[in-house]
Formats: C-alpha cells, sequence, structure tokens
C-alpha cells in the first residue's frame, strides 16, 4: 500500500518579466538618477544665486521622481502634453465657424469640390467568437468596405470612460452599508481610470457638389450606420462640436466646420 503524500504538489510561478526593479524609495534606478540630476542642477546654481535654492529644487526632485500618479511621471506628463500642444499648433488647422445649411446638416467642407461626413462607433470584441462567427464578422466587413466606392477614411482612437453613470447613488443619510459603497465607488474610479474605451471613426467623403452629391452622401451614411448596427454596435452621425473634434483628429487642415 503506497504511503500517503503530506504535501500537495506546488507548482512554482517564474517572476514577472516586465515587472520594475525599485531602488530604494524610488519607482526604478531611472527615476532616481533623475533625482541627482535634479539635486546636481541645484548644487550648480545656488553658488550664483542663494544656498537655500538648492533645498527646494531637491524636493521638487525628489517629488518628480517618486509620485507618479496613475504610472506616469509629472515631467513625462507634462512633456507629453507640450508635445501634443506643439503638434497641434503645427498642424495647420484651422476650424473658422462658417453659419452654413451644409456643415449644420453634419456635413464638413474639405474643399470647393470635396465633402465629407463623420461616424463615430465602438469597438467590437472578437478574440472569443465561434469560428462561424468570426466567419460571418468577416463577410459582413468585407461587404461594408466594398459598398463605400473606396471613399472612406478610418481612425481608431481610446476615450476615457466616464465613472458618474457606473456609480452607486449616494443615499441621503449614512447607513451600515456606507463604507461598502464608498468602496465599491473607489474601485469604479480605479478602473475607470486605468481602462479606456476604442473609439473608431468613419468618414465618407464626396468629390461632387450640388444637391444630388449631397444626397447621395447622406445615403451612403445611412447604408454605413445600418451596416454597422448590423455588428451590434451603436453608431453616432457626428455634428457641431463632436464633429469639430472628429475634424481636428483627421487632421483636414482649413475645414470649415458650422456651429
Amino acid at each position: 500500500m503506497p504511503e500517503p503524500v503530506d504535501d500537495a504538489p506546488v507548482v512554482q510561478l517564474p517572476e514577472r518579466m516586465d515587472r520594475r526593479l525599485r531602488l530604494g524609495p524610488f519607482p526604478s534606478a531611472r527615476d532616481a538618477v533623475k533625482f541627482l540630476t535634479y539635486a546636481a542642477a541645484g548644487a550648480v546654481v545656488a553658488p550664483f544665486v542663494s544656498p537655500f535654492v538648492w533645498l527646494p529644487l531637491v524636493g521638487v526632485g525628489f517629488g518628480i521622481a517618486v509620485w507618479h500618479p496613475d504610472g506616469q511621471a509629472i515631467d513625462a506628463r507634462a512633456l507629453t502634453y507640450v508635445l501634443w500642444k506643439a503638434r497641434s499648433l503645427s498642424r495647420g488647422v484651422t476650424l473658422t465657424p462658417q453659419r452654413s445649411p451644409v456643415t449644420r446638416q453634419g456635413i464638413v467642407r474639405l474643399s470647393p469640390t470635396w465633402h465629407a461626413a463623420v461616424v463615430r462607433t465602438g469597438g467590437c470584441p472578437v478574440a472569443y467568437l465561434p469560428p462561424a462567427d468570426l466567419a460571418r464578422r468577416f463577410e459582413m466587413y468585407r461587404d461594408l468596405l466594398r459598398s463605400t466606392n473606396g471613399r472612406l477614411a478610418l481612425l481608431a482612437t481610446t476615450a476615457p470612460i466616464r465613472a458618474a453613470p457606473l456609480l452607486p447613488p449616494s443615499p441621503s443619510s449614512k447607513g451600515p452599508d456606507d463604507a461598502a459603497r464608498k468602496g465599491y465607488a473607489e474601485l469604479v474610479r480605479l478602473l475607470c481610470r486605468r481602462r479606456s474605451l476604442r473609439r473608431i471613426y468613419f468618414a465618407l467623403a464626396s468629390d461632387s457638389t450640388g444637391p444630388e452629391a449631397l444626397a447621395q452622401l447622406e445615403g451612403q451614411v445611412a447604408s454605413l450606420t445600418e451596416r454597422l448596427a448590423g455588428f451590434g454596435l451603436h453608431p453616432v452621425r457626428l455634428i457641431d462640436r463632436a464633429l469639430q473634434e472628429a475634424a481636428f483628429r483627421f487632421e483636414w487642415a482649413g475645414v470649415n466646420v458650422g456651429d
């Protein structure tokens, strides 16, 4: 008769390959070098200004090196914003308000002969669909592309998740479950900060003018919206300010969008 096994089998999991190594109070060695750079800069400036300038600069450098809200340092976040602002100014996109029946209907004028309309929708998860459903969606997407006559532009991006609709209602008076409600609300806010929604923009264009061309473009938009709804999505035709933002995302220079 075999002897009973005292210990259950244990599988040792390897360490994460992407885990960053900490260096003392700093999240990484790079952040420690960043702090030393701020300290050296303060030491260089102190003899010319005042020795008391060095201590605040060291404190600021330590805070920047240690504090990473949402996993990103303050100086890296500021640099990202400055680069984005510089790119937005160098694009030369001018959104000049122009009251026009065309623009009020959700159509943007790219040039004297070119007009475009934009439809926005979300993503469609397909990772765990059965092969038959994947094949059917592929056929539907191929038919969608063929129906646009080649005048279609796609832009995929992300958008933050609004936490307000997902938060539990706050009661007028505190109860025994108030702590649990606050903990759940904090969990929802954290998940919304760490995750994002997929946003896909479909731009349909027409190189003709006149009522017939605009009517044809409207028909293409209606067909595109109907086909996207067949995927289980909720497409939205963009107008006004949303159309302005879409034109900026597509980097259309010199467009005129009405209020």
